[in-house]
């Protein structure tokens, strides 16, 4: 069943040529990603479909009774609401429905009451409140209350992604829906996403996200769209094959366009006497002979001052905020060539970590020593400082006008540009008209430019596209100098560091070897067995026969008339609490339960551990 239809859509800036005759579809279930690099008009093209931009020509059709619900980029949410508010603010039926519920109750008007109670019944729409809340607990947002304007650009941005979520939406629109999120909440959102009856079409630089949500890729460039039907996996291996044919091509129209440049070269200069069929075809074949396959690559082969044997040492390091330590009595020595990563939870320090590192924040107690031949180069996460109204290519030339590259060469700022990915028809552009992705790039660029031996990237993965990751991932293997980067995309850490900081909370960190994936599996496996003992010690305390005191005088106490009534319920209500959790256990042990029912039943079942725990050490004491 179709449920989007796109034709000849076309869409430019001014001058600028964003996409041109993009057609395709969806049927419903689908779930679909648009990759494209920074700049080609991703973010546009959900806009246009959804009628929030303009489009020069084509058409747009959703199916007629299909519900969207859309997350952009950038949150739009009313700073003078509560959390919980804002989410049901959206322009989205059944939450509007409980606002005006929610407005009817406030003013008594027991008409619209009346209305709108009918209304949520036949929709079943009651526990949606419940849904919103528990979903913004996933998403770490616990204060309902808070007003949006006391929340941080991560926050915002999770309470949008709620919204969405929530909407129970045929047809679920995201615009990078994993930036902000730390790893457990993008596994659980991969999860969730992927269970989900939706038809989803996204844009993300997520590449684990794309494998396993996605089913169908679409592949903006050079203003047009390539489509395939697979996961990211596939979507690489076709694209790979695409390109090897299209190379082909260019070299048979290279060779094609020498013989028949020395034919054009060999006739009169008279137009009537040559074969204008030929000439046409000589032009056609010069157009493709001119084409050049970008193949991404980023080979810079920077000269690195070298390392001494004092690098950056951490002594008995503490570092502490109201309410929140990040480290206590932290030592560690690094060595060269270290290759470290961090994760945690959000909140937990890692950026506050770096940021000791570089000197940017001192710490409480403890010291930190860097060795005079470290050179730090700090991505972080603010934006580049520059004029908006320089150009590109000055941007660089502030730095140097020529990098120096090993065994004496150079490389001049224009061929440091081409080399990340910007053509010569950015260069004099100014990063006004930069997107943000390409303002990310160009501030990476900045600091790889400068030479630094040590090299810190706090979330670079944030607003760059899959392209310019892969050919970042390709400078960085051959980087010869530390590494730690602090980031969520389980893909890239997975690819450059060899060892892990992790951030569990109120100063502890761990240190683990491997890389992510292979610490989730350890920590998943860990938590299993843990839950495993944790049931079995609590199913021996229930049917332990527990030895009787004496009193002081040597005789028993007998329970009153009171507490052998409470024994006995107690007894009772254990029975049920039991059958209890053997029920909801068996719901989260079933893989085919979806992500609402595996919510409910694990806050459900926490409930009863917690009764089972309370009741149980009542019933010890009265048998005692």
């Amino acid at each position: 069943m179709n449920v989007l239809s796109v034709e000849n859509l076309t869409k430019s800036f001014g001058d600028r040529l964003i996409f041109a005759d993009l057609t395709f579809g969806m049927d419903h279930g689908d779930k679909m990603a648009i990759v494209a690099k920074n700049g080609s008009g991703k973010s546009t093209l959900l806009k246009c479909l959804l009628g929030k931009e303009s489009v020069d020509q084509g058409k747009v059709v959703f199916r007629k009774d299909y519900s969207v619900a859309f997350m952009e980029q950038a949150e739009d949410l009313n700073p003078d609401l509560s959390i919980l508010d804002a989410v049901f603010d959206a322009d989205i039926e059944s939450l509007r429905l409980l606002k005006e519920y929610n407005d009817a109750l406030a003013h008594n008007d027991l008409d619209e009451i009346q209305r709108l109670t009918e209304i949520i019944t036949n929709l079943d729409l009651w526990d949606t409140e419940t849904k919103v809340k528990q979903i913004l607990s996933v998403l770490k947002i616990d204060e309902f209350d808070k007003k949006v304007r006391e929340l941080s650009g991560g926050q915002k941005k999770r309470v949008s992604l709620a919204q969405v979520l929530i909407s129970g939406a045929d047809f679920l629109i995201l615009d990078e829906p994993t930036n902000h999120l730390d790893l457990d909440m993008i596994e659980w959102l991969e999860d969730h996403l992927s269970k989900t009856s939706s038809t989803l079409l996204m844009v993300t630089h997520d590449r684990y996200f794309l494998e396993v949500v996605c089913d169908h890729i679409l592949e903006l460039d050079d203003e047009t769209l390539f489509k395939y039907k697979g996961n990211f996996s596939y979507y690489l291996e076709k694209k790979a094959e695409r390109q090897e044919q299209m190379q082909s091509t260019i070299d048979k129209a290279r060779n094609q366009f020498k013989k028949e440049l020395d034919w054009i070269r060999r006739q009169p200069k008279a137009r009537g006497t040559k074969q204008k069929a030929r000439i046409d075809a000589f032009h056609e074949t010069k157009k493709v002979a001119s084409q050049r396959l970008d193949e991404d690559e980023m080979d810079i082969p920077v000269k690195m001052e070298r390392l001494g044997t004092k690098i950056v040492e951490l002594h008995k390091v503490g570092k502490s905020f109201p309410n929140r330590v990040i480290l206590d009595k932290f030592d560690y020595h690094f060595k060269r060539k270290e290759r470290l990563g961090i994760v945690g939870q959000n909140g937990t320090g890692k950026s506050t970590f770096l940021k000791l590192i570089t000197g940017e924040t001192q710490p409480d107690a403890g010291k930190i020593v860097i060795g005079e031949t470290v050179k730090f180069g700090y991505y972080s996460q603010d934006l580049l400082e520059t004029d908006n109204e320089t150009k590109v290519i000055d941007v660089i030339r502030e730095i140097a006008e020529f990098i120096p590259l090993e065994k004496g060469r150079q490389l001049s700022a224009a061929q440091l540009l081409e080399k990340f990915l910007f053509p010569r028809s950015m260069h004099y552009q100014y990063v006004y008209k930069l997107s943000g992705g390409e303002k990310r790039r160009l501030k990476l660029l900045t600091i790889l430019m400068a030479n630094p031996n040590f090299l810190i990237l706090d979330e670079p993965t944030n607003d760059l596209d899959i392209f310019v990751m892969s050919v970042l991932e390709d400078y960085l293997k051959s980087f010869e100098g530390c590494l730690i980067v602090v980031s969520h995309d389980r893909y890239f850490m997975d690819k450059m560091v060899d060892h892990l900081f992790v951030f569990e909370g109120q100063g502890e960190v761990k240190d683990i070897i491997g890389n992510y994936t292979l610490y989730r599996k350890n920590k998943i496996a860990e938590q299993r067995a843990l839950n495993a003992i944790r049931t079995e010690s609590k199913l021996e305390k229930t049917v332990e026969k527990p030895i009787q005191k004496e009193s002081s005088s040597g005789e028993k106490r007998k329970l009153s008339f009171k507490e052998k009534m409470e024994l006995e319920q107690i007894e009772k209500d254990l029975e049920t609490l039991e059958q209890d959790k053997e029920k909801f256990t068996a719901v989260l042990s079933n893989p085919e339960s979806d992500s609402e029912t595996l919510t409910n039943a694990g806050i459900k079942l926490k409930e009863i551990m917690d009764a089972i725990d309370t009741k149980t050490e009542r019933w010890m004491e009265l048998v005692d």
